[in-house]
């Protein structure tokens, strides 16, 4: 046992996705420049193999040449103007990273956009299943690529851990805790989109949840069949009416289970733990942002700690991204990908306000 776990930790950051040589990049048009995308998504896309940005889409043009010029991209232009098609023979691609309600227009309108544009959209893909499928159907119909940026199904820690599993290093999983608290409420941000329900769709499951959700069911390679939540939230007046605190619990059909938590007014920390039939996998830290790339791994008599070299999970995302464009590939977090958190965060959301458990099948 300890020999196979040498054999997967070997290599840790190897790209398993990059199969075969590809030239060439993706020209990338970045719709929306918030603090995500102007603080790591557009530096990785500028850093990465497979992508580069050629232009931003904002709603104040004068503000953001600074961003323009730092990375050299050439164009600026309006959300109107991009709907309406203006320099589409800028870029090969866009990058949604706008609030979670208006994903589908620019999405849709990407894949709308003369012989259509691929699409790589932020978490979640919408704020309701049918909404994501409008988006999926406007990609399928364009014949486009599109990704969920579920950047840490490229993180090495989790896709060597996902790994572990499929080797039945810990035998059978039988539970998953996973969690994420992130203190938005301390950081004066009581303006913040991310706390409108009609923007952002939801609170702490849909911003924060999703990473424990999304990681889980990649690692163990399925999907929920019954999903039981409760939420909290505080009667202080920066509450606008998300759920600042959540707790679900999700079953899957080889009766594992996954306890899982998310808050938007906790110290912040991150957390996953996959407790086998004949082991243990940790991983620190996964969801907050910068991974440590520390497993701890306990397989019967046999403890392994190994920390791998550090790795810019949003460039990998990017990288691989531009990679199935250039090849062709689908990639693995794909519309449906994201369509089944749609799902299950609706489910949870229902079973919060019924204090019933909802089924998934």
């Amino acid at each position: 046992m300890e020999l196979e776990l040498e054999t997967i930790f070997d290599e840790f950051t190897r790209r398993d996705w990059e199969r075969e040589p590809v030239e060439g990049t993706v020209r990338l048009a970045i719709v929306g420049i918030g603090d995500f995308a102007r603080n790591r998504a557009i530096p990785a896309i500028a850093e990465s193999e497979y992508c580069e940005p050629t232009l931003l889409v904002t709603g104040s043009p004068d503000q953001r040449r600074l961003v323009a010029e730092t990375f050299e991209i050439d164009h600026v232009i309006t959300y109107d103007a991009f709907l309406a098609g203006s320099h589409t023979e800028a870029y090969d691609a866009v990058y949604v990273a706008t609030p979670n309600t208006l994903h589908g227009r620019y999405a849709t309108a990407a894949a709308d956009l003369g012989t259509g544009k691929h699409v790589i959209c932020e978490k979640p893909l919408e704020t309701a299943p049918d909404r994501v499928q409008t988006i999926i159907d406007a990609c399928d119909d364009a014949g486009v690529t599109l990704m969920t940026a579920y950047r840490l199904q490229t993180e090495p820690a989790v896709r060597r851990t996902r790994e572990l599993v499929s080797a039945g290093v810990i035998g059978d999983v039988v539970q998953v805790h996973a969690g994420f608290s992130h203190p938005l409420l301390e950081t004066d941000a009581s303006d913040t989109w991310r706390l409108d329900p009609e923007l952002a769709g939801g609170g702490a499951l849909v911003d924060l949840g999703i990473y424990p959700l999304n990681t889980t069911r990649f690692v163990l390679g399925r999907d929920p069949t019954g999903v039981y939540a409760t939420t909290a939230s505080s009667t202080d007046p920066v509450s606008t009416g998300v759920d600042e605190h959540v707790t679900f619990q999700l079953e899957f059909p080889t009766d594992a289970t996954a306890s899982c938590t998310a808050s938007f007014d906790a110290h912040a920390n991150s957390w996953l733990e996959l407790i086998g039939s004949g082991g243990v996998i940790s991983i620190r830290s996964p969801f907050g942002g910068v991974v440590p790339q520390e497993i701890v791994v306990e397989s019967g008599d046999v403890r392994m700690e190994h920390t791998g070299p550090p790795v810019d999970e949003v460039r990998e995302e990017f990288d691989y991204f531009g990679y199935c464009v250039l090849t062709g590939a689908t990639p693995e977090p794909d519309g449906a990908d994201g369509l089944v958190d749609s799902r299950v965060i609706e489910a949870a959301y229902e079973s919060a306000e019924t204090g019933c458990r909802v089924d998934l099948e």
